[in-house]
């Protein structure tokens, strides 16, 4: 089979001297949380996706109700590769059972984590949608938590994710410089909503390493539209609709346009994408390829741009504030 003909560009993260591939691979979808993936399904992405240069595989507990982590294990371990090969980040905190954010769970997360994945360290922990809990417990109690499970070499390094960007000054402000390694952001850094742009030059000053996720804006900026409990507005929904519409009449794919916008900045160390598929797999390296070497089409994205321009950086509420 012939090499393909450019690689992944890679990232540095933070201070980590982790180099993420600005693709990393969703594992949500291996939890058949979008529909039933066969263990040879899962396999083949994940075994497509390190041979085309994905060296970032993120997952959590919460995913599938803990099928992610056992498929993405059985994919990794398929894959016979030396482990320092690739990275891999699982969260802790957010369950199928409710949030726990408690020093002896997160403690006892990992590892049932690490047994599930069948590794014996991740690279990256992260607190799963931290706006759910307590924030100043997250401060006081399960970052200091991590902090042991790291120097115990069960994990790496350190993160926090949730949807409101607040969350993350919160945490930032109150712990040690240095503690927390990066944060991963959802749905704030794609055509419709850029605000997490806003904060990169704070989390620059932090140190802190930034992934983003959600480029397509959870199903908002594709051809099949979002699902049925998506919390846009009806506004929100309408205008990308519209986008999606005109991207069609033109003969372009909204969602490989909204991928490329999200890579164009390289101040964010890795996309995340899910997958559950070696088609999308190739798709969307064939994408961060043509980025780097054609560039994105810029004249349908402005158009894009103006079509959503009424509704930019609209976003919804999650959950309960500190």
């Amino acid at each position: 089979m012939a090499l393909p003909p450019a690689s992944l560009e890679l990232r540095e993260l933070g201070n980590t001297g982790l180099k993420l591939s600005c693709v990393g691979f969703g594992a949500s979808p291996l939890g058949n949380v979008f529909g039933p993936v066969s263990d040879e399904d899962a396999i083949a992405s994940v075994r497509e996706a390190f041979r085309r240069g994905i060296n970032f595989f993120d997952t959590s507990p919460y995913y599938g109700g803990t099928l992610s982590e056992k498929m993405l294990g059985k994919s990794l371990k398929a894959l016979g590769v030396p482990r320092h090969e690739y990275i891999v980040s699982t969260k802790c905190g957010r369950y199928v059972e409710g949030f726990d954010f408690s020093a002896d769970r997160v403690t006892r997360s990992i590892d049932e984590s690490l047994a599930r994945l069948q590794l014996d360290y991740v690279d990256i922990l992260q607190c799963h949608d931290i706006e759910f809990g307590s924030l100043d417990q997250v401060v006081n109690e399960t970052i200091p938590a991590l902090q042991k499970l790291k120097e115990a070499g069960k994990i790496r390094f350190i993160g926090i994710t949730g949807l409101p960007l607040e969350v993350f000054t919160y945490v930032l402000d109150r712990v040690p410089s240095g503690t927390v390694d990066v944060i991963l952001s959802y749905c704030h850094y794609s055509i419709n909503d850029s605000t997490l742009e806003d904060l990169l030059p704070y989390l620059k000053n932090k140190e802190v390493g930034v992934i983003t996720a959600s480029p397509l804006a959870m199903g908002l900026l594709t051809e099949r539209g979002p699902p049925e409990w998506h919390p846009a507005s009806p506004e929100l929904k309408s205008a990308c609709q519209a986008a999606v519409a005109h991207c069609k009449e033109k003969g372009k794919n909204i969602s490989k346009l909204a991928l490329q916008y999200s890579l164009s900045n390289k101040d964010f160390s890795s996309v995340l994408v899910g997958m559950n598929s070696t088609g999308q797999v190739e798709e969307n390296v064939a994408a961060a390829i043509e980025v780097t070497t054609v560039g994105k089409d810029e004249e349908t994205l402005s158009e894009v741009e103006a079509i959503l321009k009424p509704v930019k950086n609209q976003t919804w509420p999650s959950g309960i504030q500190h």
